[in-house]
This record gives structure tokens, sequence and C-alpha cells, in this order.
């Protein structure tokens, strides 16, 4: 199945670093604020939706779900959730990070939730891509990143393993108070590995400024793009 692609209201820099990374099979959900992205993306919504508190509705003739200003889902979470139920098991996050640290760290969750759905999920930034790391779900970081960086967020997580890094580790264990993952390097000519036994650690892999996405995800650019 296409890959889904959510597009939220936080602040976008780099759209060229964006649209690289986008494909012409991508399935385009805009949430609200989201929509004030679309000037500058190369994209176009298959699905909107929102309350519509951040943007004025749009007269479309797009798939749009409206939804109450009062309620348990941000709109964000409320169209990931809509995306799993249409059966999509690949996910790409924009504009989720920055501005209120509230809606981040709510919209960080966002890569535990699908995690637990036993999807795949990316979230980026202007900095970074983000992503969770578990006992059945290791990792790889190779040279294309300045740095990389284990975030606990879901408990602590313990028989963690990083090799063919700066600051190797066996048999670690990272808990919520003491975040000791952070900068870390992949060395060079080597790729990073990295597995745990126990928990779930978020995953933070940092482009260099000169950073080409379709070499840092491993995902080739769509043609045309």
């Amino acid at each position: 199945m296409n890959r889904c692609v959510l597009v939220g209201g936080a602040a976008i820099s780099d759209y060229g670093r964006v649209n690289r990374c986008l494909r012409d099979t991508d399935y385009f959900v805009f949430c609200d604020g989201g929509l004030n992205h679309l000037p500058r993306l190369q994209a176009k919504p298959n699905l909107i939706v929102g309350d519509f508190d951040s943007h004025p509705r749009p007269d479309t003739e797009v798939e749009t779900i409206v939804l109450p200003r009062a309620k348990d889902d941000t709109d964000s979470f409320f169209a990931a959730k809509e995306a799993l139920r249409r059966g999509f098991s690949d996910f790409l996050l924009l504009g989720l990070v920055g501005g209120r640290l509230d809606h981040t760290l709510g919209n960080v969750s966002l890569l535990l939730y699908l995690h637990e759905h036993r999807v795949s999920a990316r979230m980026m930034d202007d900095y970074s891509l983000m992503e969770i790391v578990s006992p059945d779900r290791p990792a790889v970081v190779d040279g294309s990143f300045s740095y990389f960086s284990l975030l606990c967020i879901g408990g602590a997580a313990r028989g963690i393993r990083i090799a063919g890094a700066k600051f190797p580790l066996e048999n670690g264990e990272i808990t919520p108070s003491w975040q000791f993952g952070v900068s870390n390097e992949v060395l060079p000519g080597h790729r990073a590995e990295i597995s745990l036994r126990e928990g779930r650690l978020l995953l933070i892999k940092d482009f260099p400024e000169s950073t080409d996405p379709e070499e840092a995800d491993g995902t080739p650019a769509a043609p045309g793009k």
C-alpha cells in the first residue's frame, strides 16, 4: 500500500528538503493548519482533517472530515487513527515539531502510537528524522547524518547495544531521568547499529546542512519532485 504522509501545522523552513523526500504515490492527509503549507509543498491533499481553528475550512471537492473543537484527539492524532483504519502501514509525519512544546510532545507520541500498531513511521522536521527503536525493531544509522541521539520516552530501556559509533554501548540502560544517549556519532566508514532487549527509545538522526534526504532516509526521490 502507498505511504501516508500526514502534514501538520508546525513550521517548515526547508521545503526543498521535504519535497525531495516525497513520492508521486504518497497519500497526503492535511491536518487543519497543515493547509498553510500547500503553496510551497509539492503535494495535493487526498484527505483533509480538522476542526479548522487554525485554518479556514477550504471550499474544495477533496474529502474533508470536520471535527469538533472539543475532543480528546488532536487533529493530527485523529488523522493518524483514520489512516490506520484505512489500512496504511507506512507513515511520514511532517509539520508536527516546533512551536508549542505541548503540541510537539503530543505529536512525538504519535510515533509510539503507530509503533504499538506495528506500522512503520518516521517524523521529519527541519533538523532531523525520528523513529522508534524497540526489541523487535532495531535500527541502523549511516554516515550521512551528523549526529544521532537515543531518548527514553516510554519507561526505562534496557539491554541497549550501540556498535559502530563514537560512543559504543553494551547492555546499557537509559531511563527518563538520565538521558545520556544524546549526540553520538557514526564512526567514519561504518554504520551504527542499535538494538535493545527491553523498552522503547526515540532515535533522532540529525541532518547536516548539506544532507540530501534522498540519501539520508534511504528513500528515492520521486521523479519530478
